[in-house]
């Protein structure tokens, strides 16, 4: 009577220990599919989004500090919120206000002009609050995504467990940007084209949140005190396990360093080095290049993600995060300083993807000493202060970039290599990969 959903449910779990995985890391590897594409989709367009509505370069530029502040802040209530009301319900909640804030988008060229207090309120302001609802699932839900892979995997494979939700958000940020392409295409005008987007991106957020509130198991949840306001804060960041320290001094260096020169990086290739490609009965102007350099690197990360993370297993987690703070600092020197050819800028991007490699080490190093029901607050807290620091690295970047692009790209490389020096000699071994190293 039940054979085919016994059928379902054996093919899941055969899928499920073919990969190695738990039943809920799986569940939240495919709602991170989903929410990356929607995000993928969105994102990279917004900007555009926002002048068409008839914002200015300012404005726009505020919408990405904007941004990059919601990123500081989120985190940590979002984990202290997972903590409290379990990783099920809390995903639930913060799926349905990012599926919102796409629909809010959607909305916002149809919203009539409002006067408050003799300010008339634009079209565009509406972007910057549908931008604190889209931004929940990823920013409030990181402590949530992070509880739910320690409460999962055993200690030893938490760089496995990783790697499988970093492996299906990559393939959703080479999928995204090529759906919104083909939509944007088929339409007439940007706003038309950009408002099925939209659409579309709501689509799979509503379906992520539904699968992954009937699909997780919430049996495993632990539950950990309320939050209980500043005082709290301050106690979690004095509390962050002595093995997060050096971690987060130099994975800050790191991620200061990039961020002085990461929105940089399209204008090396398309203006400072002006490289295109020309090879395979194809021709490509330097801006089309640069997307297809963006693909090279996500094929590298998503090609050595799990290797790498099996490494980890062998060699500890150190070794491997240390890999990947070390091409982050890397890139950008010998980016700047590279030549004007196509196959030497496809071997640096296809370098730079292994960044991405370290990455399930380096949050398995992150969330591994918490405690097991503080999971999503150690990491809100080790994110928000993070985060926070490194706010005005890209206002730094430009300032040096309008002078210099060489200078702004050889002190961030050298600001990065002071983060790797760091952690080679003050960085700890998570206990549970200690013995593999």
């Amino acid at each position: 009577m039940n054979t085919r959903r016994d059928a379902a449910v054996d093919s899941f779990d055969s899928f499920r220990q073919f990969i190695g995985l738990e039943r809920d890391v799986l569940v939240l590897s495919v709602a991170m599919f989903a929410f990356s594409l929607s995000f993928q989709m969105t994102g990279r367009y917004v900007p555009e989004y926002l002048r068409v509505l008839g914002a200015g370069a300012t404005v726009v530029g505020l919408y990405g500090s904007v941004g990059n502040l919601i990123g500081a802040l989120y985190p940590y209530p979002g984990g202290a919120l997972s903590d409290r009301l379990g990783s099920r319900l809390s995903l639930t909640l913060f799926g349905t206000l990012s599926s919102a804030g796409f629909l809010f988008w959607f909305v916002a060229p149809q919203v009539p002009e409002v006067t408050l207090a003799g300010v008339s309120l634009e079209p565009w302001l509406w972007i910057f609050v549908g931008l604190f609802l889209t931004q929940a699932w990823k920013s409030f839900g990181l402590g949530a995504t992070f509880a739910i892979v320690k409460q999962s995997v055993p200690p030893e494979r938490l760089a496995m467990g990783f790697a499988s939700t970093e492996i299906f958000r990559r393939i959703g940020f080479l999928l995204g940007p090529l759906i919104a392409a083909a939509l944007l295409a088929a339409t007439a005008t940007f706003v038309e084209g950009f408002r099925y987007v939209l659409i579309v991106a709501a689509a799979f957020g509503i379906v992520a949140t539904v699968a992954q509130h009937l699909l997780y198991d919430a049996g495993e949840d632990s539950l950990g005190r309320s939050f209980e306001g500043l005082a709290q804060l301050r106690d979690d960041l004095r509390s962050l396990p002595e093995t997060l320290r050096p971690l987060l001094v130099a994975d800050t260096l790191i991620r200061f360093a990039n961020g002085m020169v990461y929105v940089f990086f399209v204008i090396v290739v398309t203006e400072f080095l002006e490289v295109g490609f020309t090879g395979f009965g194809v021709s490509l102007r330097p801006d089309a290049f640069f997307g297809v350099l963006l693909g090279v690197e996500m094929v590298v990360a998503l090609l050595t993600k799990l290797p790498v993370s099996k490494l980890a297993e062998r060699t500890g987690l150190k070794p491997v995060v240390a890999l990947g703070f070390s091409v982050y600092a890397m890139f950008p020197v010998l980016l700047i300083f590279a030549p004007a050819d196509q196959w030497v800028v496809v071997a640096l991007f296809a370098f730079s993807g292994l960044r991405f490699a370290g990455l399930p080490a380096h949050k398995a190093l992150i969330v591994g000493p918490a405690e097991r029901n503080a999971g999503g607050r150690v990491t809100g807290a080790y994110y928000l202060l993070r985060n926070t620091i490194v706010i005005p690295s890209a206002a730094l970047g430009g300032w040096l970039y309008a002078r210099d692009p060489t200078l702004a790209f050889s002190v961030a490389s050298l600001v990065g290599a002071v983060g790797v020096v760091y952690f080679a000699l003050r960085g700890e071994e998570f206990a549970a990969y200690a013995g593999g190293a």
